[in-house]
């Protein structure tokens, strides 16, 4: 027997016009965005040192600017909840658009880092990708797998609960959220210290960012399957 759970619904009735609308402005969004942050970087790096490595990579330079690069972390969080809250008709909706909007940017910012100077020079370079409590690090392939999910899930979900559908979100989905992201986030924590120490060997943590990627998917396949037979079974027929 299912564990007691909650159907989240949408906004009250179809809309699938303004879902078209809304992901367009909201992918557009997560594009500039994603764009001003590889130009923030590429200038912060010219007025450091010319042909420095990427700030965030140099552990002295790391050190110096540590303050500026949490703040200015904080700061992205906040305008991407912001747009994800504008977008959005529901709670749950909001943090789907949310989603997006964080996928979109942190694929373009990659992509506008090797258009503008050439960097990264492979997916498998190695990136301190969030300060926050402590460096996260980890290459460039897995934050960008972590993203396309968000967008594809995001967007998956935003259509659903705008067009007046609804998700499955009890206690088998939302500890399945915690546990695979909280083992995503654990891989890029384990090589954090020996990284910025200089050590560039393969990143160790990759068995755990997979195990958490399969865990959270299972979840968030769960939530859209077992509210649609939940739909189909309550049908008029």
């Amino acid at each position: 027997m299912d564990s007691p759970s909650t159907l989240l619904p949408g906004a009250a009735g179809p809309d699938r016009g303004g879902i078209r609308t809304t992901s367009l402005v909201v992918l557009a969004f997560g594009v500039a965005f994603g764009y001003l942050e590889a130009a923030v970087v590429v200038y912060l790096r010219a007025v450091i040192e010319t042909g420095a490595v990427l700030p965030a990579q140099d552990p002295a330079t790391l050190g110096t600017f540590e303050a500026v690069e949490i703040l200015r972390e904080l700061a992205t969080v906040a305008m991407i909840a912001t747009v994800g809250w504008l977008a959005g008709r529901s709670r749950l909706e909001r943090l789907a658009w949310s989603a997006v909007v964080f996928g979109t940017w942190d694929i373009v910012y990659y992509l506008g880092l090797r258009w503008t100077i050439g960097w990264p020079p492979a997916l498998d370079t190695w990136d301190v990708l969030f300060l926050i409590p402590m460096a996260w690090v980890g290459p460039v392939w897995a934050p960008m797998a972590v993203s396309a999910a968000l967008i594809g899930v995001g967007l998956a979900a935003a259509r659903r609960l705008r067009a007046g559908g609804s998700l499955r979100i009890g206690p088998t989905e939302i500890a399945g959220g915690l546990v695979g992201g909280a083992l995503v986030i654990v891989s890029f924590l384990v090589d954090s210290e020996r990284f910025l120490a200089g050590d560039l060997a393969p990143w160790s943590g990759w068995p755990l960012f997979l195990g958490g990627m399969v865990v959270a998917g299972l979840a968030a396949i769960r939530a859209f399957v077992v509210a649609g037979q939940r739909a189909l079974a309550t049908a008029p027929r």
